[in-house]
């Protein structure tokens, strides 16, 4: 695939209201050296996860991934590439991958490590990161692709293995011997995630946990409508909850005040607190000196690591597929996709999206392409 330019959208890491598109020069097949691979960029998903990244950009290195010229950084996002050229004895031109990609319209990989299943970009500047975002699977090799279902994958597989991993280690701990699970930005992807494979596992692990969610008063009806919590309540009512109930919080809106107000309101009750994600990333503030436990940040590549260390990772993922197939069949009934087009659309995508302008029944999908 031929291009004009390497149309790139960035923002500015200091603050994320700013934001800029990049034409740059187009990687042509003759710059790439031996072992390298071009990368042309089809589409890609954008949700309130992204934004995660961006807010802690600087804490996580997700700026890191893809480098740009500052105060310019580029959101990392989950989507299909095709390759374009190769240089590679390996990996062919043509073959469509899905993994870790820019905001742009190419990208240039040092393909790795290959197995029948993918391959691992192991250029320098990548070397040290989490290697879960460092993988491309091919598509003719995955069992789970489905063309007609790319934009779910795209969606929903980064953040439904986040939740998995949150449902294991859950599990792990019995729920830390809580009555009840308090999710936080219960309308979020990865909060349904969670919640549904909480609830769909119930019986066979004999955990009758109550799983309550806490939302946006405006999202209640629709959380409550799909059934995967067994109380839905609005951040106006918090303090409605049972303060006597041992409870488990985690959290994946970074509202520093819902946080606070859970902490005071539970005290010593709250047996656990799990610092996730940030949807709520302009509202986020300090766990310092919080009633009850100290908060602690759930990191999933590092969690995915020791699982599979422990259990393998063939048998991890084939745990995960045995609950991605209902939960995406369970999706379907109520997300709709939004298909995007050209540079204008993405920036205003982005913003309603760092705005939470975008309904939780919408799932985005991008292209760069005009």
């Amino acid at each position: 695939m031929t291009v004009s330019s390497n149309t790139t959208f960035v923002v500015n890491r200091e603050n994320l209201h700013e934001h800029t598109v990049l034409e740059r020069d187009p990687i042509q097949p003759e710059d790439l050296t031996e072992g390298e691979v071009l990368l042309a960029i089809d589409r890609f998903s954008f949700t309130a996860n992204n934004i995660t990244y961006a807010a802690l950009g600087d804490a996580f290195k997700y700026w890191d991934f893809f480098p740009a010229e500052h105060p310019w950084g580029q959101i990392p996002v989950w989507g299909f590439a095709d390759v374009a050229a190769s240089r590679h004895p390996e990996v062919t031109e043509g073959t469509r991958v899905y993994g870790y990609l820019p905001m742009a319209r190419q990208l240039r990989v040092e393909p790795g490590r290959l197995s029948k299943s993918g391959f691992t970009d192991v250029a320098a500047h990548r070397t040290d990161l989490p290697g879960i975002y460092n993988q491309y699977v091919f598509t003719a090799n995955d069992p789970a692709y489905r063309p007609e279902h790319e934009a779910f994958q795209m969606l929903l597989r980064p953040l439904l293995v986040t939740s998995f991993l949150l449902d294991d280690f859950m599990a792990r701990q019995d729920c830390f011997g809580a009555e009840q699970v308090i999710l936080t930005s219960a309308s979020s992807k990865t909060a349904l995630g969670l919640a549904f494979m909480l609830n769909h596992q119930r019986e066979s692990r004999g955990q009758p946990k109550v799983l309550t969610a806490l939302t946006s008063p405006g999202n209640v009806e629709f959380v409550r409508r799909l059934g995967y919590y067994d109380r839905v309540i609005g951040y106006d009512e918090l303090e409605t909850l049972d303060a006597g109930e041992a409870s488990v919080s985690v959290d994946f809106a970074g509202n520093g005040q819902v946080l606070q107000r859970l902490h005071e309101h539970f005290r010593d009750q709250l047996q656990f607190s799990s610092l996730v994600g940030a949807s709520h990333w302009d509202q986020r503030g300090g766990s310092k000196g919080l009633p009850g436990p100290k908060p602690e940040l759930f990191f999933a590549p590092k969690y995915w690591e020791e699982a599979a260390g422990e259990y393998g990772t063939a048998a991890l993922m084939q745990r995960f597929a045995g609950l991605w197939a209902p939960l995406v069949a369970s999706m379907e009934g109520w997300m709709t996709i939004t298909d995007v087009q050209g540079a204008d659309n993405v920036a205003r995508a982005y913003e309603d999206t760092l705005e939470g302008r975008v309904s939780p029944e919408q799932g985005l999908i991008l292209t760069l392409a005009p």
